[in-house]
């Protein structure tokens, strides 16, 4: 029996992202017959600030933003099981909270994937510079090739 290949594709709200979600089910028939298919999208973390802790944000507004991310997330994920199931792909999503760089990382070393398929955004050395590159970050920490998807202009 062949083994399945584990191949795990990072999305966000960008265009960017579902390229490469496009362009991995596109070219799945490279992998072979085996192959499983892992839609993640990294929540970043809520940016309240200190104050919070102090009892100054109140507790309802946190609940509303809490809400909205989850909110956003589940949306993500509902259109790439779409995008998975106009190519009659089965699809495993998922959701992980933290810093994105990190949180793609640390998904995709717990899951024992074999491929890691990114969106570029297209940044300039400036932006790059100011945001950081979530592509370039896992290109150098995660311990599975990456494959980063650069959209045509």
């Amino acid at each position: 029996m062949a083994e399945v290949k584990k191949i795990m594709v990072a999305v966000d709200e960008s265009e960017f992202s579902h390229y490469a979600l496009e362009w991995a089910l596109n070219n799945l028939q490279l992998y072979g017959k085996d192959v499983s298919l892992v839609v993640l999208h990294a929540q970043p973390f809520i940016a309240i600030n200190s104050a919070a802790t102090m009892g100054v944000t109140p507790p309802e507004l946190i609940e509303v933003l809490l809400n909205q991310q989850k909110q956003v997330s589940e949306a993500l994920l509902a259109r790439a099981k779409e995008i998975c199931a106009q190519k009659n792909v089965n699809v495993e999503t998922m959701v992980e909270i933290g810093d994105p760089k990190d949180a793609i990382c640390d998904a995709a070393e717990k899951m024992q994937i074999d491929l890691l398929v990114l969106g570029n955004h297209g940044y300039g050395m400036v932006k790059r510079a100011l945001l950081g590159s979530v592509s370039s970050y896992c290109v150098h920490h995660a311990k599975c090739p990456v494959l980063v998807v650069r959209k045509p202009s």
